[in-house]
């Protein structure tokens, strides 16, 4: 997708603060941190939120998954405990139309959150 941001982060045109990349997903430092920890993960196939997801989208998203706790691992917050958020549509927080999870630990997260 030529507009979309996160597509542009995974081609190079946008810079980030790349932490991991395989052939399925890439991770970066989130620029606006809501905690000590804050990854953002997607696809790098462009998937524009969770209605969107094919069946042949499980590899990737279960891919993400286990990227999440790798991360959290390396993150040092494995242990304590660590939240993987995706908001689906606007009212839910989704401001960037391009499935992504936010991978958020290293300090004590409330629940219900807001």
């Amino acid at each position: 997708m030529t507009d979309c941001l996160f597509c542009k982060i995974v081609n190079g045109t946008i810079p980030s603060k790349k932490i991991y990349e395989d052939e399925y997903v890439y991770a970066f430092h989130d620029i606006d941190p809501k905690a000590p920890v804050h990854i953002l993960i997607i696809p790098k196939k462009h998937i524009s939120g969770v209605p969107d997801l094919r069946n042949d989208d499980d590899v990737v998203i279960g891919r993400i998954m286990r990227v999440a706790h790798h991360l959290a691992q390396e993150n040092g917050i494995a242990t304590s405990g660590y939240r993987v958020v995706v908001n689906s549509g606007k009212d839910a927080g989704q401001a960037v139309f391009h499935i992504h999870y936010h991978l958020l630990g290293g300090r004590h997260l409330a629940w219900p959150p807001g």
